[in-house]
Formats: C-alpha cells, sequence, structure tokens
C-alpha cells in the first residue's frame, strides 16, 4: 500500500479544501451543488458496470478498473466536501449508522437475506 493511501479523512479534507480554496471554488460548493455533483459521479460510475453480467463485473479490465477507481474518486472527493461544508464527522457518523445497522439487521435473523429491514416478518 503507497503512502497517498493511508492518508486520513481529515489529510484529505485538509488537501481538498486548500484545492478549492486556491482556484475560489468555495463559493460554488454549497451542499446542494456537492450532493448534486455527487449524485452525478455515482451516475457515472453506474454506466461502466451497465450491461455486464456479474461475473464481468468482478473481472474488470486494467483500463476499465482505472476508470471505476477515479469515478469512485470524484465520488468520495465530492463526499469529503459536502461532509466539509455541513461541519460533519463522517467517520463518526458511519459508526453511528453502522450501530443502527446491527440493530435493524440482526445477523442471526437476517444471515444470508437481502430484503430490507421493513421486510423481515416476525416469527
Amino acid at each position: 500500500m503507497n503512502e497517498q493511501s493511508t492518508d486520513s479523512l481529515a489529510q484529505l479534507n485538509a488537501k481538498l479544501l486548500a484545492f478549492a480554496r486556491a482556484r475560489d471554488w468555495e463559493q460554488f460548493h454549497s451542499p446542494k451543488n456537492l450532493a448534486m455533483a455527487l449524485i452525478a459521479e455515482c451516475a457515472e460510475l453506474v454506466e461502466h458496470f451497465q450491461w455486464l453480467s456479474e461475473e464481468q463485473s468482478r473481472q474488470l479490465p486494467a483500463e476499465k478498473r482505472e476508470q471505476v477507481a477515479l469515478e469512485m474518486a470524484d465520488i468520495l472527493i465530492y463526499l469529503i466536501r459536502a461532509a466539509e461544508r455541513l461541519d460533519i464527522d463522517l467517520i463518526a457518523a458511519a459508526h453511528r449508522k453502522i450501530a443502527i445497522n446491527e440493530s435493524r439487521y440482526p445477523a442471526d435473523k437476517v444471515r444470508g437475506d437481502a430484503r430490507r429491514a421493513d421486510e423481515y416478518g416476525e416469527g
């Protein structure tokens, strides 16, 4: 793993903030605009998998895998920028969400079943 891969979200956020400020782009980085950019990048990621089989989606050629990696990077960048603008600690929020999901989806009840939480019947 290279040094860049071990950057913390805080370090990445600082780098992204400096990048935006150097270009006077913070004026465009409202939560609304960043959310819209985020969903556009998510759509670009999905395009790479459209029409692929499950197996093909797991075995991407190197060039396609790099394109997917860059789309994922765009998504991460916009997500981090949105969190910064809203003063949200993504790591803390993720831990809270994992705890919620552990409660909503107890392993002994849902193992091997991918339905939504509200689709699990009692009994």
